[in-house]
């Protein structure tokens, strides 16, 4: 088997190409006015990615080589919290996108995602509190400070994500292809994301190289899948989870409609 290394160097590169040729397919096909917080995530990853590859071969770095570096420490340090706003702004976009007819269910929906991501991020820096001991330096403590919110973040948004995934399967909206699509990809990307993260906090770290070849090979595949199916075309066609019977489908929307009145009632009181 090729050294893990190399692998997630090869993994990265595909992921910068392929980051790359969906940034150019959204300005080309004018998707980036439609999924703008989608674009400029993009727009920051290509420079941050390419970035810590070329600082993770260098040597006689301060601080060490490469990973070692304290180069690397401030990247990873100051560009991780603008990755988790990142990825949650980027859900609330792919949230409005499948409810856009609902705006009562979205506007529910997004303060109770806040919510939780207030709560679950509070509770995971907490329960780090303990293993901070006073002989841990200060870089470690922002280092491990930075993964406690992350941990807590990813877990409410991971929620998130499975309950957009679970509408989607359960109620008969009428939604773009492009959606559909971007909501499977992304879904999938994040959720090995955080599985990832999962992976390293239960056996431990001694399982990185494996588990950042896991990720690397599935972050690259799905910057591919976003470069290769997010169309023009796209916008136009109509794609519709579940299928079910006619008379079904007209009940189930009416129910929706119902609870999306409601909900704008209650929410404009």
């Amino acid at each position: 088997m090729p050294d893990a290394a190399l692998l997630i160097t090869f993994f990265q590169i595909v992921t910068i190409v392929g980051s790359g040729l969906t940034v150019l397919k959204l300005i080309y096909t004018g998707l980036f006015r439609r999924y703008r917080i989608f674009f400029l995530y993009f727009l920051f990853r290509i420079p941050y990615m390419t970035a810590s590859l070329a600082i993770a071969h260098m040597k006689g770095l301060p601080g060490g080589d490469g990973t070692s570096s304290y180069i690397y420490y401030y990247l990873f340090l100051y560009s991780n919290p603008v990755f988790l706003l990142a990825y949650i702004l980027v859900v609330m976009e792919l949230y409005r996108l499948v409810l856009e007819r609902y705006k009562g269910l979205y506007t529910l929906g997004r303060w109770a995602m806040y919510g939780a991501i207030v709560i679950s991020g509070t509770i995971s820096i907490l329960t780090q509190l303990p293993k901070l001991g006073p002989t841990l330096s200060e870089p470690s403590k922002k280092v491990m400070y930075e993964v406690a919110a992350e941990r807590g973040i990813d877990l409410a948004l991971v929620i998130f994500i499975l309950l957009i995934v679970w509408f989607l399967s359960k109620y008969p909206v009428p939604l773009s292809r492009n959606v559909v699509v971007h909501t499977v990809i992304y879904s999938i990307f994040f959720l090995s994301d955080a599985l990832v993260l999962l992976w390293r906090r239960v056996l431990g770290y001694h399982v990185g190289n494996t588990s950042n070849v896991v990720f690397a090979a599935i972050a690259s595949a799905c910057s591919l899948a976003w470069a290769l199916l997010l169309t023009a075309h796209g916008e136009e066609v109509r794609a519709q989870l579940p299928q079910i019977r006619p008379e079904a489908e007209e009940r189930i929307l009416h129910q929706l409609d119902a609870l999306n009145a409601t909900l704008l009632k209650v929410s404009r009181k």
